[in-house]
């Protein structure tokens, strides 16, 4: 028995305990887990620094986007070209629309349109199969101008939509495009998808007339106007002339195709000055106007200042700096009654900012007609915001335009308020900016809190460990000092145990 209790004791003094307090009896574990919480305050300090820091670095994130948006419509107003935008309207739009531009004079213009532009149409002989092999060789497309000669256009006579006495003459510079068709693709379906194929300027489909000889290949220019119009030769190589038969055409010579569609310019006349167009979309007829030609007949076009699109492009200048003050603050208001702090309450940077702005908005312009906003209806409000005279505005366009312009900025880029709070904000958040400056303030705070977080951690983790080392020791000193108190109880038991049994 005595032998049994020794091994025991033994047996717990060299052992590790598993879970703190086991051993002891202690409370060890929860005492542990205290001592962690309290070493940690240091961490939820630093947490909470880097919340306050992040929001604040968000809040200058959304400073920036303001400023930009306010950058971008004083730009906007900073180029002079932006108040010389015109509207152009037709008074016939059956006829053709028109759309201005700014460089376009003001003004009205009589229009007579006379002939739409046209792209060339060719139509072959009648075939009785589309997949029949035909002859093989080469087509060789050229495009260029009929001159001269005589169209028959009588739809009955046997010779429609050939030429008599006409010569081609292909566009300079112009070297053609060249089609093989071999036996892969010698059909009348083959040659037309050649054709689309090699991008030559045309479009090849195939028709069904009816007939006995029903299908038909079709061969459209893809633009209009009198220089583009199609000379198609063959160079056989079967010794046959099918395909010659089938696509072979000059206007000067061989024609076994007929043109149904010719082409041709657009003809028209301006103020009675005649203009021709090889497309149906006409510039340079109005200066800076453009004419989209619908049909012949006859319309005027009216050009003027388009006072509607500036209006707007100064409200949106207005309403940006509106959103930039909103923002602003919103993001430095303090609430007294929770006495809560926004991110950027106090900021000395966003003061700096916002005082810069209306020192620029605030300061009188030289050197020209108007000097300051409120001329033009732009007038600053009890809570810092603009407020637009739209009323005002049109009739300052209305009498000086150019004036209103040059308040905003000039051709030599520094000039005009636009200008100048374009320049005032590229420079605060250039990369030396203040803006610029404070944002990398803070990251490189967030780095050092992010170093201070992670050395703390690693101090907090070696003490609890040490705790848990004395703990633990702790633990097995007292399982053996237990032990050993058992040991010695069982002893004095067995001693009187014996002295007992003696008398």
């Amino acid at each position: 028995m005595t032998t049994t209790s020794t091994s025991t004791a033994s047996s717990s003094n060299t052992g590790l305990i598993s879970n703190l307090g086991v051993g002891s009896g202690l409370y060890l574990s929860s005492l542990l887990d205290q001592l962690t919480q309290a070493e940690q305050v240091p961490l939820t300090a630093i947490t909470q620094q880097q919340q306050s820091y992040q929001t604040k670095l968000s809040a200058y994130g959304q400073l920036q986007s303001m400023l930009g948006a306010f950058q971008a419509s004083a730009n906007q107003l900073g180029n002079p070209s932006f108040f010389q935008a015109t509207t152009a309207s037709s008074s016939n739009t059956s006829v053709l629309s028109a759309t201005g531009s700014n460089t376009a004079a003001t003004g009205t213009y009589a229009v007579n349109v006379t002939q739409l532009a046209q792209a060339q149409s060719l139509v072959s002989k009648g075939q009785t199969s589309q997949t029949t092999a035909l002859g093989t060789g080469t087509i060789h497309i050229d495009f260029g101008s009929i001159t001269g000669g005589t169209l028959d256009t009588n739809s009955s006579s046997a010779t429609y939509g050939t030429y008599t006495g006409a010569s081609f003459t292909a566009n300079s510079g112009s070297t053609g495009v060249d089609i093989t068709i071999d036996s892969s693709n010698n059909t009348l379906q083959g040659v037309a998808d050649a054709i689309n194929k090699a991008n030559a300027g045309v479009t090849a489909s195939i028709i069904n007339d009816g007939s006995g000889t029903p299908y038909r290949l079709v061969i459209n220019a893809n633009n209009t106007g009198a220089t583009n119009s199609v000379r198609l030769s063959v160079n056989e190589t079967d010794g046959g002339s099918a395909l010659s038969n089938l696509v072979a055409y000059d206007p000067a010579g061989t024609q076994n195709m007929q043109q149904t569609v010719q082409a041709q310019n657009a003809q028209l006349t301006v103020n009675n000055i005649a203009v021709q167009s090889g497309s149906n979309t006409v510039t340079g007829a109005v200066a800076g106007v453009t004419l989209n030609l619908a049909q012949t007949g006859t319309t005027s076009v009216s050009v003027q200042r388009d006072t509607s699109s500036i209006v707007t492009g100064v409200q949106a200048f207005v309403t940006a700096y509106n959103n930039l003050q909103s923002t602003a603050t919103s993001l430095s208001a303090y609430d007294t009654s929770t006495q809560t702090a926004s991110p950027l309450t106090g900021d000395s940077t966003l003061s700096i900012i916002q005082n810069q702005l209306r020192g620029v908005l605030n300061n009188q312009q030289t050197g020209n007609a108007l000097t300051n906003l409120t001329q033009i209806g732009i007038s600053f409000q009890n809570d810092g915001t603009l407020a637009l005279d739209t009323t005002k505005l049109t009739t300052a366009l209305n009498n000086n335009a150019g004036a209103v312009a040059s308040l905003f900025g000039n051709t030599d880029g520094t000039s005009g308020y636009g200008n100048q709070i374009s320049t005032l904000i590229a420079g605060v958040t250039s990369s030396t900016g203040s803006l610029t400056a404070a944002t990398a303030g803070i990251n490189n705070t967030l780095k050092d809190l992010g170093t201070q977080y992670t050395d703390t951690q690693t101090q907090i983790n070696a003490t609890i460990a040490n705790y848990q080392a004395e703990f633990q020791q702790l633990d097995v000193l007292m399982s053996q000092m237990q032990s050993t108190s058992s040991y010695l109880t069982q002893q004095f038991a067995a001693m009187n145990n014996t002295s007992s049994s003696s008398k």
